[in-house]
């Protein structure tokens, strides 16, 4: 069971802030943590023993604690961070690629339960719900009209794997209501986003993060496009905000040849661990791009580096996010966890992409703000990197370490008459949830369309567009919408393609006006 009642997309790999503290870039193998007995610990022993034995009023003492870890790990640097036992589950799901549920994507429509997707191949879809159906009651609590919380509903589809969740649940197509028996089990949670062909020659791979399955999803869809006999490939990190080395390190290895240098690793202790490309390859001689942006990080940051470095490819888009340290995940014995920055990491030639936070959290965290102020994210001429920090590529380019991967070739945000609003806004639960209603209406109709058939329907029927602008206007949105009508309807094509189809139509869709491709086509 999601545990979002918005649509797109399924866990905020939207939260990018979150994936890029949380997802950082990690070893997935943790190791029991002890902290040697000093004076300090005594101390803050003998305080806890205090409150709870002598304070006043009654405290949390677990609360107090938590907030004392947290504490701790803010003075280290941005990305130690503390897990806490309630937040523990839900970190692993994500970075595991799976969790136990009935497997669909809903919203709360006029407070009852409706399915917007069951999720390909998960108990849902398996026991056959329908985008559109509405769940009324699940074990014989009654769900709508009762304006139940999102973590109530959650509790109450949720269970162990193999457990049986009975539903009732009304079919508007049908107009019948009918009980439904699902068996719980594992639903996977793709990180790779699809693998396509974009036309003749070019296959493009998007990834999402970088958890347990990646690799596996990534080779299975590299095989599959070079089976369609791809010439080249655009791999897509773009919005990625790190999570496992591992995977990073094996797509990497796919694109470079035997003994090519992938990462350096430098501990505490000066050692240092050098990981080499192996004669595995899949894809070490034909042409390849990389796509980043401002929150690309950690792992993606790692591939971005070792192509670069070795001048196997060209790095497309915005400067990195950078994020050169290396996090171990340590249990603290409770339920709850730490994830402690170990070692830094390094690209081939030697540089570290770890921007400073010496200035503290505050600073750090208004990196990207200050992105946006000093125009950086619309010129490539301001970016400005300190001259000490160059570094040469294995064929002698020039490359800057200290903050992020430069790409080679900069593509910025689009400004013009505010075109990157519009399209941030157009990718909004706003618009998600408006076509899911507008949906509803005609889904029977719009189901029997191909793609090309709705998009032309979207575009020649005045209404979608006239219908969505005075939706946006009544929600208090004060854009010029007509001078952006062009835009406006081809992102809302899009957002009814995601939802009607799946998520390689979507693609085929939406990446016709992407700038890095269009960019890319024109090299």
């Amino acid at each position: 069971m999601s545990k979002k009642n918005y649509l797109w997309p399924l866990l905020t790999m939207g939260s990018l802030a979150a994936g890029i503290v949380l997802g950082g870039f990690f070893s997935k193998n943790g190791l029991p943590f002890s902290v040697k007995e000093d004076r300090g610990r005594v101390k803050l022993n003998k305080l806890i023993d205090l409150i709870e034995q002598e304070y006043v009023d009654n405290v949390n003492t677990d609360s107090i604690i938590d907030m004392t870890v947290n504490n701790i790990l803010a003075q280290l640097d941005p990305h130690s961070i503390y897990i806490s036992k309630s937040e523990f589950d839900e970190v692993q799901n994500v970075m595991k690629g799976s969790f136990v549920g009935i497997g669909i994507n809903y919203y709360m429509l006029n407070d009852t339960l409706a399915v917007v997707k069951p999720l390909p191949g998960g108990p849902s879809d398996k026991a056959g719900l329908k985008a559109g159906d509405r769940i009324l009651y699940a074990e014989k609590v009654q769900l709508f009209d009762q304006k139940l919380s999102n973590d109530s509903i959650v509790n109450l589809l949720k269970g162990s794997n193999g457990s049986k969740a009975l539903l009732k649940v009304y079919r508007k197509s049908t107009n019948k209501t009918f009980n439904v028996e699902i068996i719980r089990g594992e639903v996977p949670l793709k990180s790779v986003d699809t693998a396509i062909k974009i036309d003749e020659k070019t296959g493009y791979i998007k990834i999402n993060r970088f958890a347990e399955t990646t690799y596996p999803e990534f080779k299975t869809g590299l095989e599959s496009l070079l089976s369609q006999g791809i010439e080249e490939l655009v791999l897509d990190l773009r919005e990625n905000g790190g999570g496992y080395m591992e995977p990073a390190i094996q797509i990497a290895d796919d694109f470079l040849k035997t003994n090519e240098v992938i990462v350096k690793t430098v501990n505490k202790k000066g050692n240092v661990k050098v990981t080499k490309a192996s004669s595995k390859g899949l894809f070490t001689d034909k042409k390849l791009y990389i796509l980043i942006n401002e929150n690309s990080a950690s792992a993606s940051e790692i591939i971005a580096g070792a192509i670069q470095d070795n001048d196997r490819g060209i790095i497309v888009g915005r400067r990195s996010y950078g994020k050169g340290l290396v996090q171990r995940e340590m249990y603290l014995g409770d339920g709850s966890a730490v994830r402690l920055t170990t070692a830094r990491y390094y690209t081939p030639s030697g540089r570290s992409i770890q921007k400073p936070y010496t200035n503290g959290l505050d600073e750090y965290n208004s990196d990207l703000s200050n992105r946006f102020k000093s125009g950086e994210l619309y010129s490539k001429d301001s970016i400005h990197l300190a001259d000490s920090l160059k570094f040469k590529t294995t064929g002698g380019r020039i490359v800057f370490g200290g903050g992020g991967i430069v790409p080679d070739v900069f593509v910025p945000l689009k400004n013009k008459h505010g075109e990157d609003a519009i399209q941030l806004l157009m990718k909004t639960s706003l618009v998600s949830y408006y076509v899911f209603e507008e949906i509803e209406k005609e889904r029977a109709a719009l189901e029997q369309l191909t793609a090309t058939e709705l998009s032309e329907k979207i575009y020649n029927d005045p209404k979608y567009f006239n219908d969505l602008k005075a939706h946006l206007k009544a929600s208090g949105l004060t854009f010029n919408l007509d001078r952006h009508k062009k835009n406006i309807i081809f992102y809302l094509v899009a957002e009814y393609v995601h939802q009607l189809y799946d998520d390689n139509a979507y693609y085929h869709w939406i990446i016709q006006q992407d700038p890095m491709i269009v960019k890319i086509e024109s090299m």
